[in-house]
């Protein structure tokens, strides 16, 4: 792990950012996206689970804990940024373990939701009793992203369920908190919960640019699957393009 590639070193880049400037972390799915988007000047990238997964072969939250591990190791030796990698809900390791293989991964911050295997929601207060085992078995050792799925499982007064989460994420140790697919109306809200704790946004096409999410409240801005999906569309045109032609592509 190089100096520039530490958990301290992604720490610092969510500190003191002004509010039009959030923290934008491309979401690379293997080696070679993982090179364009540290070529193109970005310093530190998110690996997201549901892009890694189509890269595979897998529909989303079907990846192998073993073979996710094995794409973030590729991802993580191609670059030589901090990369942080999502690792869905941690894929039923215990504490410990979990940051042991992470360690090993190079990694080094982690992104855990809090969706249960079965398409619910987690216990809020059990899942943070987790994220605390988390927080205890790494030390300052990790940076941890806790992803709050209440938007995305539609649960009723997602707002409040959203802040009641992130303040119990926060309390366990997490260094950021997700709340995916929240609307842009509600990261004020989230922004004020959580003080001076990072609030990550997700960008979605056609939605607010990143200096809007920054001044609604958002220190940083990741992808999810978007860019893969950008990609698999161009790559789709591409191959009609070759399909159709009656002379070289290129």
């Amino acid at each position: 792990m190089s100096g520039h590639a530490t958990p301290e070193a992604l720490r610092e880049l969510h500190r003191g950012r002004p509010a039009d400037a959030p923290l934008v972390l491309p979401g690379p799915w293997d080696a070679v996206s993982a090179r364009a988007f540290e070529e193109a000047g970005f310093p530190a990238l998110a690996t997201p689970s549901a892009g890694i997964a189509a890269a595979l072969g897998y529909e989303d939250g079907e990846t192998p804990a073993a073979e996710m591990f094995a794409a973030v190791t590729r991802i993580v030796r191609s670059v030589s940024v901090p990369v942080t990698a999502d690792l869905e809900g941690g894929y039923g390791l215990p504490a410990a373990e979990l940051v042991e293989r992470v360690r090993e991964s190079g990694a080094v911050g982690v992104n855990l939701e809090d969706s249960d295997p079965a398409g619910g929601l987690r216990d809020p207060r059990a899942h943070a009793e987790w994220l605390a085992e988390v927080r205890a078995a790494a030390g300052p050792g990790l940076f941890v992203n806790a992803r709050v799925d209440v938007y995305i499982r539609r649960t009723p007064a997602p707002a409040e369920a959203a802040v009641t989460r992130a303040r119990l994420y926060a309390e366990a140790g997490a260094d950021c908190v997700y709340p995916i697919a929240a609307p842009p109306a509600d990261l004020p809200a989230l922004r004020a919960a959580l003080g001076d704790l990072p609030l990550n946004a997700l960008s979605v096409p056609g939605g607010p640019s990143f200096t809007e999410l920054g001044r609604l409240g958002a220190t940083r801005v990741t992808f999810g699957d978007g860019l893969l999906r950008r990609a698999t569309a161009d790559l789709t045109a591409l191959a009609a393009e070759l399909r159709d032609a009656t002379a070289p592509v290129g």
